[in-house]
């Protein structure tokens, strides 16, 4: 019988765990569930024997894969995988995947939730200002960036985005008007929503220079990963432009500093966000354990990432 481990420091929903065993149920694998494990020897002792993982944000390292000696296949549920070392996984001859576009409607909700919370003061009582006729630039337009544009044409909102990824002809048709430039991009929009993954060219790419080129009243949002931002620029662009905002569902290293400096200007939740709802944790579970069984019996590699 194969063994499927599921790894989570922060535990899926009960709801969410009961789809995933159902999944594992009807292939006729065994499901192993470690739950707010305390340290990585934990985790290490229950991968030992274990045919595939599906973890959240939890650190799988060299150090793990290589401890999971039968290990054929690691799922990440969501959409980003830095938390994987693909390179020990092709050392190791595993299968890394994620699983793509199944949080997406939680995050792109979370930018507007932090969006009107901060453009409304906090709800202190003062006026603030609205979304409605505003220019909203989304800064990748993969699954979360069409969320992103879905919601923001209800605010009447004017969009445009930046991915080079993507045709213009694609983006065009879903009336949003495509940029070239990611400078472009950001000396255009009142607001950023930023949606890139975190890797060798991404990572402090937000920087000095690209903030600088933000409208007056700017405000990013970053709900991607804190290592696209440039913490030191962020701060020294704070200083200058006083008028400028940042919101993210996870806090810079800097965060003490942010806080201390401009107060009123930031929002930070207590740990990231975008994916914490009900109905993500059960889709990107479930997700998960299909995509192992469809690998593990049918060879299906659809969401592999190394």
């Amino acid at each position: 019988m194969k063994k499927v481990l599921i790894a989570t420091e922060k535990p899926f929903a009960p709801v969410a765990v009961e789809g995933i065993k159902e999944v594992l149920d009807q292939a006729g694998y065994e499901m192993v569930l470690l739950e707010k494990y305390n340290s990585a020897d934990e985790w290490k002792q229950a991968a030992a024997d274990v045919d595939a993982m599906i973890i959240r944000s939890d650190k799988a390292n060299a150090e793990i894969i290589e401890a999971a000696k039968n290990l054929k296949v690691i799922v990440r549920a969501g959409a980003g995988y830095d938390n994987i070392d693909l390179e020990a996984c092709n050392k190791a001859g595993v299968v890394a995947m994620n699983t793509p576009g199944q949080n997406s409607n939680a995050v792109a909700e979370l930018v507007f939730g932090m969006m009107i919370y901060q453009l409304r003061n906090g709800f202190n009582g003062k006026a603030g200002t609205e979304l409605r006729g505003k220019k909203l630039g989304i800064h990748a337009y993969g699954n979360v960036g069409k969320y992103v544009a879905e919601i923001a044409k209800g605010f009447g909102m004017d969009l445009y985005a930046f991915d080079p990824f993507v045709k213009k002809e694609d983006i065009e048709k879903e009336g949003i008007k495509p940029v070239k430039t990611v400078e472009e991009l950001y000396s255009i929009c009142n607001f950023i929503s930023l949606h890139i993954p975190a890797n060798d060219k991404t990572k402090k790419s937000i920087n000095y220079e690209l903030l600088s080129k933000m409208p007056k009243g700017g405000v990013l949002v970053n709900t991607a990963r804190k290592e696209v931002i440039d913490e030191e620029g962020l701060v020294k662009f704070m200083e200058e432009r006083p008028d400028f905002k940042y919101l993210s569902d996870i806090a810079p290293d800097n965060r003490a500093e942010i806080e201390e400096k401009f107060d009123g200007r930031y929002v930070f939740t207590a740990k990231k966000m975008g994916a914490q709802t009900s109905e993500a944790n059960v889709n990107a579970g479930i997700a998960a354990a299909t995509q192992i069984v469809n690998f593990l019996e049918k060879g299906d590699e659809t969401f592999k990432v190394n």
